[in-house]
């Protein structure tokens, strides 16, 4: 049966401000647009996309890194170009190849010319033992240019060549290579990818040809004034900020933000049915849904503050960064978004203006004969939910484990083909060459302990620079298993055994190794810091105790449900072979804030409820008055992660899929059937210690009421 909500009359919750104010709210955010968005433009310019940037500076392969870009001549760049003939190399071929290293080397000569007697040997041209492939290794130094830069002209040069001999450019600078071009222009497609999906999402929404403007207008301000304060602080305080983090910035902020103006909108249009005034309304709204919009920023804040716990650079830069993101989006939400409404009042809503004094009709609906069907069934409910969530969970018995960098590319570049190519014809030098520094008097006796160390194949001597000497180690084994791992840590152990020499051991799969440890480092402290941040802000707003860590279950519930149904699509439809190292941790992060959100937004209208109609009749008012826009939200907020989907890099795919398949998980069974369930059968008692778990014996005469089945109070606001 419908139930008419009168209108009533004009109680501003507070003094009415001028009809001037939000004018001037408008003005001083044109103002600081003027400002900020020249400055967004330029947050490219200091993204840094190096594996090496990521990592932190007591890593060891850092510390190899800095040390290349230190001395004379400057960090290199390590190509390894591989040839090869079904048939067999020729005569012909082998002087190509000569050729092609000649040119190579006079083109892109080392920047320090090494002692006489060193590197005389001719060109370091090898052929395989099948005889049907040929290799070298050139290092160039990054002053000719990022291996993206490099490697057309060399494949150029490499054109001249017999018909039938084919040519794979590899090497850690050519997986760089090929990784800079899968970033290219990355924050252009997913900033318009997103604003396409927002804006179809928005027009569903509101069925409306005005009202999805204003949201998206105020969420694309707060975009671009989150990317000009991420560039400042980025210049300011030295964070650093990847292309990952970037477009992470820009799907955060229009995620959250595009909520945010989803459940404001809600309440204003309630608000504009009761009052007459539209300032008198939308502080109305503002009162109803600013504590749930604060609370739930602060979780995602609080939670992305978490990172700056982490060691890894790149965890550790997205903390500050995505706080930044998510403060632009609540500040603008809360007050640019409502100005421009005022401002335009009512008819934004055409065609289904709300009409002062025409009562609003409360159909029951779906979300009304949900609630009423939980309430009838409230343990079925909570084990069937339970019993959803435990069998996605069975996935995390899949393949976790680390992907490797070869394999981040959902369609296989050259380079990646090269390291294949070089397996099979050169299986001695299966692996990505480490690096390894030491002192030049040491130097016969880290290459003596290095040549005797299980699992290296050759090892070749570089040159001398400033009483520092680089030798290239090559490992038998495949690029980022488990066995090259082991040879690394060996041939460390070894090295560091000769004192004095002061050996640093580097290389790209070793700062993929210092990469996964310090990730599994930084996953133990981080996430129960962020269990222990969230669950404080939930204690704060519902002034509870017991709610607030029901709610935590539920959503590490949720995020183990969501990972294990994620890991069987990866493994099985998708044929990823591991996870990215950084996914599980920033996936773990999004979900926990970003899930709780819709809690948040729930169990805060459950808790106004609640004072006036008891905890029964207030969770299924609150599910029946926010079960549509909560639903809306979280399909905008999956929508927009989504986008990560649509890049060609497993990394993003993965944590794009995993963060949207969460967020819908949380938003149509979390918080539509178990949250309510549990509520239900815990009863009162959710509130535990405020004063709405007393019974009713406890409360005053005044604040008594009929009661429900389960005999809660109503207590007077």
């Amino acid at each position: 049966m419908a139930v008419n909500v009168a209108p009533t009359k004009e109680t501003p919750p507070g003094p009415v401000p001028s009809r001037w104010v939000p004018w001037l709210v408008i003005g001083l955010w044109v103002a600081l647009a003027a400002v900020m968005v020249p400055l967004s433009g330029k947050l490219s310019s200091v993204t840094k996309d190096r594996a090496v940037d990521a990592l932190p500076a007591s890593a060891d392969s850092t510390k190899v890194a800095a040390l290349e870009d230190k001395l004379p001549g400057g960090e290199e760049n390590t190509f390894v170009f591989v040839y090869h003939r079904a048939g067999g190399v020729t005569a012909d071929d082998r002087a190509s190849v000569e050729r092609h290293y000649n040119t190579m080397a006079t083109r892109y000569p080392p920047k320090v010319t090494p002692p006489a007697g060193e590197n005389d040997e001719g060109p370091p041209t090898q052929i395989s033992n099948d005889g049907k492939a040929m290799m070298f290794t050139l290092n160039v130094s990054t002053s000719y240019g990022e291996p993206a830069v490099l490697t057309g002209p060399m494949r150029d040069i490499a054109k001249d060549r017999p018909a039938g001999l084919d040519l794979d450019v590899t090497g850690p600078a050519g997986i760089d290579a090929d990784m800079d071009a899968v970033f290219d222009g990355i924050d252009v497609q997913v900033f318009l990818t997103t604003v396409i999906v927002v804006t179809i999402l928005l027009i569903l929404t509101y069925r409306s040809p005005v009202l999805w403007f204003i949201p998206l207008v105020a969420v694309g301000v707060a975009a671009l004034t989150s990317m000009a304060t991420v560039y400042l602080l980025v210049k300011g305080f030295g964070l650093v900020i990847n292309s990952q983090n970037s477009a992470l910035l820009t799907i955060l902020v229009f995620g959250v933000g595009t909520d945010y103006a989803l459940l404001l909108i809600a309440r204003y249009r309630e608000a504009l049915h009761q009052h007459e005034n539209v300032r008198v309304a939308m502080l109305h709204a503002l009162r109803g849904a600013a504590p749930a919009i604060v609370a739930s920023a602060a979780t995602v804040i609080g939670g992305l503050l978490c990172l700056l716990a982490a060691d890894l650079n790149e965890t550790r830069g997205l903390g500050p960064i995505g706080a930044a993101g998510i403060l632009c989006a609540l500040v603008a939400m809360l007050t640019l978004f409502p100005a421009v409404l005022v401002v335009l009042g009512r008819r934004i809503f055409w065609p289904a203006i709300p009409r002062f004094g025409t009562a609003m009709q409360q159909k029951p609906g779906l979300w009304g004969r949900l609630g009423a069907a939980i309430s009838r069934r409230r343990w079925v409910a909570t084990l069937a939910s339970l019993g959803v969530l435990g069998v996605l969970t069975i996935g995390l018995t899949g393949n976790t484990s680390i992907l490797r960098e070869q394999d981040q590319f959902l369609s296989t570049p050259e380079s990646v083909t090269g390291f294949t190519v070089l397996r099979e014809h050169f299986p001695e030098l299966g692996g990505q060459p480490m690096t390894v520094f030491t002192r030049a008097a040491y130097q016969e006796q880290v290459l003596d302990v290095v040549k005797h160390t299980p699992g290296v194949a050759q090892v070749e001597t570089g040159e001398t620079k400033e009483g520092w000497v680089d030798i290239s180690v090559f490992p038998k084994d495949a690029p980022d298993t488990t066995a090259e791992y082991d040879t690394i840590r060996r041939v460390r152990a070894a090295v560091h055994t000769v004192n004095g020499a002061e050996a640093l051991v580097g290389g790209p799969s070793a700062e993929h190794l210092d990469t996964d440890v310090t990730t599994r480092r930084d996953q133990k402290v981080v996430i129960p810091l962020v269990l222990a941040v969230v669950l404080i802000i939930l204690g704060l707003l519902l002034r509870a105790i017991v709610a607030p860590l029901m709610l935590m279950a539920t959503v590490i519930v949720s995020f183990a449900a969501a990972f294990g149904g994620s890991v069987f699509i990866f493994e099985m439809i998708l044929g990823f072979k591991g996870i990215d190292y950084s996914v599980p941790l920033l996936a773990f992060m999004f979900l926990v804030a970003l899930g709780v959100d819709y809690n948040i937004f729930l169990t805060h209208r459950a808790r106004e409820e609640t004072v006036r109609l008891g905890t029964r009749d207030g969770i299924l008012k609150a599910l029946s008055a926010t079960g549509g826009v909560i639903t809306s939200a979280g399909l905008v907020l999956a929508a927009t992660f989504a986008v990560l989907v649509s890049l060609p890099l497993v990394m993003l795919v993965e944590l794009g899929f995993l963060v949207a398949f969460g967020v819908l998980l949380d938003a149509l069974l979390v918080r539509s059937v178990l949250v309510p369930a549990l509520t239900l059968l815990i009863g009162r008692r959710i509130w535990w210690p405020s004063r709405l778990s007393r019974p009713a014996a406890e409360t005053p005469p005044t604040a008594r009421h009929s009661l429900a089945d389960d005999q809660e109070p109503v207590l007077q606001r």
